[in-house]
């Protein structure tokens, strides 16, 4: 499994910065956002480095449905009982900071807010 040095999310899968751990099993990873804005707010991520969604391919359909498999049970395990939101941030565009892919989970508020604010 493809891992980076100097990724934080890589370092945080292999245990040298800690997280407050929701899940992990063979090709992914959950824990807890350090900066919540939800009462509800954590992370997946796939175990391979994977920079973005815009560079997922075929071969990376299995860890995309894991991630997304276990969302529901996650965010209700969490405390997200009415619904949820996942956001995949992509690119300089999409705001995404850390260059590993990942999906937030946010919920346990209501309600979340607009997806996006619209421009006139």
């Amino acid at each position: 499994m493809s891992s980076d040095p100097n990724c934080i999310f890589c370092k945080i899968i292999r245990g040298e910065i800690p997280s407050k751990k929701v899940y992990e099993d063979d090709e992914i990873f959950a824990f807890h956002d350090i900066q919540p804005v939800t009462p509800v707010h954590f992370l997946i991520i796939p175990k391979l480095h994977l920079p973005s969604l815009a560079e997922a391919g075929p071969e990376h359909s299995a860890v995309l449905g894991s991630m997304l498999a276990v969302a529901g049970r996650l965010a209700r395990e969490q405390g997200a009982t009415d619904g949820f939101r996942t956001i995949i941030n992509t690119g300089r565009v999409g705001r995404q900071e850390v260059y590993h892919l990942h999906m937030h989970v946010l919920g346990g508020s209501d309600p979340l807010g607009p997806m996006i604010i619209r421009r006139g």
